[in-house]
């Protein structure tokens, strides 16, 4: 029979009956399959049901919620406030910014590195201590009794204190297990670093406090992420920019977790990015939520943090109203602002001869032109011309007639012989206290090798030549006075040497020590138009001949963004000049590799044994593991990497992925950033710069503690887990109490503490360095 005749019999037919009952038989085992698949799934979920802590639903996590929080912040305020002013000495930086919250109660216009929103909250401190800022905190001074040192420092310490629930927060939002929790949140409270140094009038505790408040609104901020726009994503959202402006604004170490915000908003907006739709209105709409998204980083993660940073800036220079020690590194006209201040008195025009004046620099840093009777020990060997940032008398000088023969030196003794100093003229400058003509001539600069030297050549009139000649040159004149006559503070003009061609100019370059370390000064030719460092002005005007201006006359007002910006620029220009002198020996400074190894502590006041002694050192108990901890997170992630790259799965879920990135990645990062940068900074450096980024390490330190508990296993091996977990946590304890010495003080004798020198570095216990 043909094939064609067995279809038609029904042969075929009978086939695919036979291929039904096939296809219906796997396909009965296959969901055979999928049901033990899925039996077996349900079990493992019941058993990791079984494994995990209650729910934050259950009423023992409500109470916990509640309760120990409470818990922990009553601690916290005891160890760093318990025994708080038992040295009644002004103890290490306590001499600075104690000094600095005395200006602001006097409102004295100062100068220092830090911006001014930590120094503003000591003179608070102080305010409500009911101090009246009539104490400079001279170190290790004992402090007077008119002045409750206690209660300064108890507002500082609260700031520390309050680091402790905020680390509580933190974790739970991360999505810590309530062990984990409790874990990093003790590691925080019994910190001996952070109870050590959250006792006294410093900035480190607000530093610390608005840095871990910034990175808990971060967190925060990120589990409302499915919850755009909604009140509580707006709220964290404002709080955490608040917060990044005010760590900026303690000092300006607080870039750093701007940094870390800044990164994750670069990323958590490419996640954001719409993906393409396929109908118009949807993908318009997806547009215009994208940029809402934007515009509410923008206003939240850069504008209010700069207004908070700038309104600290204007409270700054309202409080100091009164001149201070800190006028010379200001422009000479906001000088004259201050009140009680030297600087713009006295007549408004220079006369030849009789006007003695002194001419300041309008360059970051600008000194006052100065001389004195040494002389260079190279080049022409002629007497030395420099910048001193500082009144004295060797910054005064007077303009006098270029010599030509057959003229005599002005006498100016009635009034009809004043002539007054002209624009475009030339004149020599004469130093009044050694008579010395400011000369150039072509002999290279002793530091920059591409510019003239200046110095000190002739006596007056008598004597010199024409590189005694310079012409002055006007730039701007504020104001509306006689624009053909040099004033007071008001006209910026340059100084031109009449033969070379070059210019006055201050190179920010320091001296060797022969010439006492002051700023050089040179007549350069490579100069361009808005090069400040030709750029001069009369600061100081004595004549007595000429009358002072009447009482109509007033300063045009400084403009308070121009202010803000050059102070700015001079405290960073400041902070960088912090660098470690080859010269000394500074027992105090530290490499920051000696930070996260414990390798050595820092001494925070005398060591006499009648002095009751405070010694900066991280736990060992919890700095070593942290320490361990980011070494090998950064060796996981390398892991993870190659994983990722060949398409393995890294995380079980989301949940997973999220508390990785949250609780191990980020902190990673944050770490880095509050780290590294000291590791390759020329500036001098301390143990307690490295306390930001150790609250960091800790928090990689819990993560692995909460990788633990979480990861699925035996009865045996889970009280195996929480055993060592109660372990640690009375090493971490018992650690901190072993220590406490070093952070509630140290009474008596230094020997008495032997037993505290694990490490030769530490020297605890050994009375000379």
């Amino acid at each position: 029979m043909s094939s064609s005749a067995a279809a038609v019999s029904g042969f075929e037919p009978k086939k695919e009956a036979s291929d039904l009952k096939v296809r219906q038989h796997n396909s009965s085992a296959a969901t055979s399959k999928a049901a033990k698949d899925s039996a077996s799934i349900d079990e493992k979920d019941e058993n990791v049901k079984k494994q995990q802590p209650p729910s934050e639903e259950s009423p023992l996590c409500k109470v916990e919620a509640w309760v120990m929080p409470i818990v922990f912040t009553g601690l916290s305020f005891f160890t760093r406030m318990y025994k708080i002013g038992v040295n009644n000495h002004v103890v290490w930086d306590e001499a600075h910014f104690g000094k600095f919250g005395s200006y602001y109660l006097r409102h004295e216009f100062y100068h220092d590195v830090h911006p001014p929103l930590g120094k503003m909250l000591v003179g608070l401190s102080g305010y409500l201590a009911g101090y009246n800022g009539s104490w400079d905190f001279p170190s290790g001074e004992e402090y007077p009794d008119y002045l409750d040192y206690v209660k300064m420092r108890l507002f500082q310490a609260t700031f520390s204190s309050l680091c402790v629930p905020m680390a509580y927060i933190t974790a739970k939002a991360i999505g810590f297990s309530i062990p984990a929790v409790w874990l990093f949140t003790c590691l925080v409270l019994f910190e001996n670093s952070y109870a050590t140094l959250g006792r006294f009038i410093l900035l480190d505790s607000m530093l610390q406090f608005f840095t871990v408040a910034s990175f808990m609104f971060f967190i925060l901020f990120h589990t409302q992420r499915k919850n755009p726009f909604s009140i509580k994503w707006w709220t964290t959202l404002a709080l955490l920019g608040f917060n990044l402006g005010c760590a900026i604004s303690v000092k300006m170490v607080g870039l750093f977790i701007i940094t870390l915000v800044g990164i994750y908003t670069v990323a958590d907006l490419w996640t954001l990015l719409p993906k393409q739709a396929t109908l118009k209105t949807k993908k318009l709409q997806a547009w215009k939520v994208y940029g809402c998204h934007w515009i509410a980083r923008i206003v939240c993660l850069i504008i209010i943090p700069f207004l908070v940073f700038l309104t600290c800036f204007r409270i700054h220079f309202a409080l100091l109203s009164h001149s201070g020690t800190g006028d010379a590194n200001m422009p000479s006209l906001f000088q004259a602002t201050l009140d009680g201040s030297d600087v713009g008195k006295g007549p408004r025009d220079v006369a030849l001869g009789s006007s003695f004046v002194s001419i300041k620099n309008q360059a970051l840093g600008g000194a006052l032109l100065h001389s004195h009777v040494q002389t260079f020990p190279q080049g022409s060997n002629q007497q030395q011309v420099t910048g001193y940032a500082y009144n004295d008398d060797n910054n005064i000088w007077f303009f006098d007639r270029i010599r030509i023969p057959g003229n005599q030196p002005w006498s100016n003794e009635t009034e009809t012989d004043i002539e007054y100093v002209r624009v475009g003229n030339e004149y020599r400058l004469v130093h009044r206290s050694t008579r010395k003509n400011l000369h150039a001539d072509k002999i290279v600069a002793p530091v920059s090798k591409n510019d003239w030297e200046v110095a000190g050549f002739g006596y007056g009139f008598e004597v010199g030549d024409d590189m005694d000649n310079w012409i002055i040159e006007v730039i701007e004149q504020a104001g509306d006075e006689d624009k053909s006559m040099i004033h007071p503070l008001t006209t910026t003009f340059h100084i031109k040497h009449a033969v070379l061609g070059c210019y006055l100019t201050q190179t920010l370059k320091q001296l060797p020590e022969w010439g006492f370390r002051q700023s050089e000064m040179t007549c350069s030719h490579k100069i361009s138009k808005n090069d400040k460092r030709t750029w001069w002005n009369v600061e100081s005007h004595e004549n007595e001949k000429l009358p002072d201006p009447d009482a109509s006359f007033h300063y045009p007002k400084t403009n308070f963004f121009k202010d803000f910006l050059f102070l700015n620029r001079i405290m960073m220009a400041t902070n960088n000049a912090l660098v470690p002198d080859s010269d000394k020996y500074d027992s105090l400074a530290s490499a920051a590799w000696q930070w996260p190894t414990l390798n050595v502590g820092l001494r925070l006041c005398g060591w006499n044994d009648d002095t009751v002694k405070y010694f900066l050192l991280g736990s060992p108990a919890s700095t070593w593991p942290s320490t361990v901890s980011v070494i090998v997170l950064m060796i996981f992630i390398v892991v993870l990497a190659f994983r990722w790259q060949r398409q393995l799965t890294n995380f079980a879920n989301d949940k997973a992925l999220n508390t990785f990135m949250m609780g191990a990645f980020y902190p990673l990062l944050a770490w880095g950033l509050h780290f590294m940068p000291f590791v390759i900074m020329a500036r001098v450096t301390y143990v307690h710069h490295y306390l930001p980024a150790l609250y960091f390490a800790l928090l990689v330190l819990a993560y692995f503690f909460e990788a633990i508990i979480r990861r699925p296993k035996g009865t045996l091996a889970k009280y195996i887990t929480y055993i060592t977990l109660v372990l640690y946590f009375a090493v971490v304890i018992g650690g901190f109490f072993y220590f406490s010495p070093i952070s509630f003080g140290m009474d008596g004798p230094s020997k008495n503490y032997r037993y505290l020198d694990w490490l030769s570095g530490w020297k605890i216990s050994d009375l000379n360095e």
